[in-house]
């Protein structure tokens, strides 16, 4: 049964709201593709674990979660123009590579963090950047079913509660780090 600290293996659809009162299918996890999530470790919308839980092998589930209740409301102050010079790369030419419309690109704040911006235009001097989340403002709706539940490891839970995060080596001390991470202070990072 789905619990707290359990590891969950479904496959579903998720559809969102289309044309003329239809659904648009936006999403899908197949059995050869399946969700795999830890129950009650927030890697997942509080709603979908709630309409989750219970739930046994085999099961089969069909539930709408309210935008509200999943990414919120669209908010129109997300959406900015930022000048083109910004998006240069280290050779001060504009970033084609990474920086096209429709494309999801890793922005700074002010205070260091970083968010996730989509690309939505991009003129001769400016590029427009969309900081919603792709899905906000939409409701959306889950059919799928449980192929698998488990318990989580030990690891497995500290790796989902205490995600390692190392500067130059990003995370990835256990195999690539190959002692050029100097900042790093994982027990596993090879400095």
């Amino acid at each position: 049964m789905i619990e707290q600290d359990k590891v969950v293996t479904c496959t579903y659809k998720m559809y969102v709201n289309g044309e003329n009162g239809s659904e648009e299918l936006i999403e899908e996890a197949t059995k050869q593709h399946p969700l795999t999530y830890c129950h009650g470790e927030h890697m997942m919308l509080p709603k979908f674990e709630e309409a989750m839980a219970g739930k046994n092998i085999g099961d089969h589930f069909d539930f709408r979660i309210d935008h509200k209740d999943a990414y919120g409301e669209y908010d129109e102050k997300g959406v900015m123009e930022l000048d083109k010079r910004m998006f240069f790369n280290g050779d001060g030419e504009f970033d084609e590579e990474r920086v096209f419309v429709g494309n999801i690109v890793p922005m700074n704040t002010v205070d260091g963090q970083i968010i996730n911006a989509q690309i939505i235009e991009i003129t001769n001097d400016k590029v427009t950047i969309d900081l919603n989340h792709p899905y906000a403002g939409e409701d959306l709706h889950f059919v799928g079913e449980i192929i698998e539940i488990r318990d989580v490891t030990p690891a497995e839970l500290e790796a989902i509660r205490h995600p390692h995060k190392c500067g130059k080596c990003k995370g990835h001390c256990e195999s690539h780090c190959e002692g050029h991470c100097g900042d790093c202070e994982s027990d596993k990072c090879n400095k």
